[in-house]
């Protein structure tokens, strides 16, 4: 039988994009469950600090940009699952909910 040479490793994937986050999104509390999640994110409560302030939107499909998400019922029907620590050492990006819609987006730093 040939040698066959292994396939390279994939580069690791980097850290968590943010900016790329929009739509149907899920917060996940349940820590047995944060293996599922695609992030985990920490609710600051000020907003200078945050890195995203996100939109509450109330329809789907207004949620189109970085920012603006529609908190879905369950993570099956989310676009985005995301655990929610208390920990803001553990998370891999913070949020600070906004009630003025063109306050939504990315911080850039």
């Amino acid at each position: 039988m040939p040698f066959v040479a292994a396939a390279p490793v994939s580069p690791a994937l980097g850290s968590i994009e943010p900016c790329r986050i929009y739509g149907s999104v899920f917060l996940e509390t349940n820590p047995s469950r944060r293996g599922f999640c695609f992030a985990t994110v920490y609710l600051e409560p000020e907003e200078a600090f945050a890195d995203v302030m996100v939109y509450r939107e109330d329809n789907k499909l207004f949620a189109d940009k970085a920012g603006f998400w529609y908190l879905a019922t369950g993570p099956n029907f989310a676009d985005y699952v995301l655990f929610v620590t208390e920990n803001r050492a553990l998370a891999d990006f913070s949020i600070h909910y906004t009630t003025v819609r063109s306050y939504a987006g990315c911080r850039t730093r």
